[in-house]
């Protein structure tokens, strides 16, 4: 278990960014169900992060909330993925209490500088100022504003062909902390939609491993099915989510109603 993110995610500095940064392989789960205590659940069973989805799940700040509060004592880092590549929206999950950002909608330099933009405040950023928020426990963290801009983590994905062609200058990026494969969109950009294991979309994500090592800074993918996870990892991909809670509940469920459900009266 990395030393890294033993504590709280509450603490400073930002433990999660630290061992993005320092190349450990980090473990996560994806959660969509929008739900707290599922979270909390997911929570005590010591994922190395949490993605709390707020682009393809039902959550807003509202929802999210309460969510972070059911991590408050876990040591799984939350990550947040915004709807999009949105400056107020980041501002205010930023307000929120967030400090790990998986952002979508990259496909070029500019797209991600502006992402890292929106996590920070002026002069490095566009980030609107609040003097009391929860991301700052309501103002009383003394050196918050001083603090604040080097303890966002910023990953960005990187889902279509564009983003595949941009890989090296999104890398190149300043304040880009790695970079995420979503598997799913890349395989409809490439042409083969819903089939993520086509040569062509493997291909594309085993350059952006490649080119993300060249750079220094970690990959990561949503690898749902172990045997795909395990061979991103020997492939060098660091930041894994490798299920989810929509997946975790309908699998354990269908597996249940298979079992009681078409087998005859009596046959155990």
């Amino acid at each position: 278990m990395p030393t890294a993110l033993s504590q709280p995610y509450q603490s400073l500095p930002n433990s999660f960014r630290q061992a993005v940064r320092g190349g450990e392989t980090l473990i996560g789960c994806w959660a969509s169900l929008a739900s707290p205590i599922v979270t909390e659940l997911l929570g005590v069973i010591g994922f190395d992060w949490m993605l709390l989805d707020a682009e393809h799940a039902p959550n807003d700040v509202l929802t999210l909330i309460p969510q972070l509060m059911a991590l408050k004592d876990s040591r799984s880092a939350p990550v947040v993925r915004p709807p999009g590549n949105d400056s107020v929206v980041i501002k205010r999950l930023l307000d929120s209490g967030f400090s790990n950002f998986l952002v979508p909608f990259v496909d070029s330099a500019d797209d991600a500088a502006r992402a890292v933009a929106a996590t920070r405040y002026p002069p490095q950023g566009i980030r609107g100022v609040s003097v009391g928020h929860r991301g700052n426990r309501y103002a009383t963290v003394p050196d918050y504003f001083d603090i604040a801009n080097d303890n966002v983590c910023v990953i960005v994905q990187i889902e279509s062909r564009k983003s595949v062609d941009a890989i090296d200058e999104i890398l190149a990026v300043d304040g880009v902390d790695g970079v995420f494969v979503g598997p799913s969109d890349l395989a409809a950009g490439y042409g083969h939609l819903g089939n993520a294991g086509h040569p062509d979309v493997q291909e594309a994500i085993a350059h952006v491993f490649d080119r993300a090592q060249a750079a220094g800074k970690p990959s990561g993918i949503l690898a749902p099915v172990q045997a795909d996870a395990e061979r991103y990892r020997a492939m060098g991909c660091r930041v894994i989510a490798v299920c989810a809670d929509l997946g975790l509940l309908r699998n354990a469920a269908q597996t249940v109603h298979q079992h009681f459900m078409q087998k005859p009266a009596g046959q155990s």
